[in-house]
This record gives C-alpha cells, sequence and structure tokens, in this order.
C-alpha cells in the first residue's frame, strides 16, 4: 500500500477537484493538504499534517503544485528524517524550487522556459514539459488536455522526448510507484 498526497498551490479547491477527477489513485489512498487552513508552502504545515494522518509505515509520493511545491519538498525532507518513506515527489509548476533529496523526483511544467529554468534547481528524473505552452492553472486543473513532451533521462546528458499528455504523464508516474510499493 501507498499513500499520495495532494499539496495544492494559492487557488480555489475546485481547480484541485477538477486535476483530482482522471488521477488513478484510490480515494482511500489520498491525502490532500487543506491549503484553505494552512499556508500552500509550509513545509512545517504539510508535515504535521502528514503526521496526523498517515503512519509512518506506509510510503508516501508527494505531488505539488506550484507554492505547494515548496510545502512538498520540505514535508518529503522531514518525514524521511522521522523515519518514513517517500517513493517519490511530483513537482508542477515549481519554478524557483530547489528540488534535490535521495529518492525520485519528477518535474512537469506548463512550457518549455519553465522547464528549462527550473532543472537548473535540480533536474530530478523523467520531466514533462507542455508544448505549445498553457497558463500556469491550466496544467493543474486539466492536465489530460496539456500535451507536450515526457523527457525522458537515459544517461547523463541523454536524453529520449515521447509525446504524451501531462495527465498520462502523472498516471504513468503513479502507477511506476504503486508498483514498486506492491513488489516491495
Amino acid at each position: 500500500m501507498m499513500s499520495v498526497i495532494i499539496c495544492p498551490g494559492v487557488h480555489p479547491p475546485e481547480l484541485t477537484q477538477e486535476f483530482l477527477r482522471n488521477l488513478s489513485v484510490a480515494p482511500a489512498n489520498l491525502l490532500i493538504f487543506p491549503t484553505e487552513k494552512y499556508p500552500a508552502f509550509s513545509a512545517i504545515d504539510v508535515l504535521q499534517f502528514l503526521k496526523e494522518n498517515q503512519s509512518l509505515d506506509v510510503p508516501v509520493v508527494f505531488i505539488g503544485f506550484s507554492a505547494g511545491v515548496v510545502g512538498a519538498i520540505g514535508a518529503a525532507w522531514g518525514w524521511q528524517l522521522l523515519g518514513g518513506e517517500v517513493k517519490a515527489l511530483i513537482a508542477l509548476d515549481g519554478w524557483g524550487v530547489t528540488l534535490a533529496g535521495n529518492f525520485p523526483i519528477h518535474r512537469l511544467s506548463h512550457d518549455h522556459f519553465t522547464h528549462w529554468s527550473s532543472a537548473l534547481l535540480g533536474a530530478g528524473e523523467d520531466s514533462f514539459y507542455a508544448d505549445p505552452p498553457v497558463e500556469h492553472l491550466e496544467l493543474w486543473r486539466s492536465p489530460y488536455t496539456v500535451q507536450g513532451w515526457w523527457v525522458q533521462s537515459i544517461t547523463g546528458k541523454s536524453e529520449h522526448r515521447r509525446w504524451i499528455t501531462a495527465g498520462h504523464f502523472l498516471n504513468m508516474l503513479l502507477e511506476q510507484y504503486t508498483a514498486i510499493s506492491v513488489n516491495n
């Protein structure tokens, strides 16, 4: 079993509900950080929420959007310090956020510039960028309508690109980490 922790940004909660509509995660394994009560960027609040709602013996995957990426990466580090296992962190438009950890990190960006410039602060594993570019909130609200490039890291600076939607890329990652959880 694995849990997915959703760390939304600063936006109406309806956008997060739209985001979740086509995500391949069972509701029982899903926790949504309440940004209507706490700042999206507060790693301390995300970690406290996680401690109150999740057992340390269940591996977690963090999905953060925008300011929620800041809260997610800090909470992921904190979760590991407490003895929890982080399977992966998936950052949607975490522009300007340094992403590093001893767990897989994936970036999704609403345009190529955000993809390229964010990679300077930690490229992580396979990533995605929208092409043509879309509005920042569109990536979160409707990932299945956002087309672009899955950038597969092969070795060193070598990479392979594949045309896909952001929604399919996200679900592929979730299925990959769920399979890892089941098989471990």
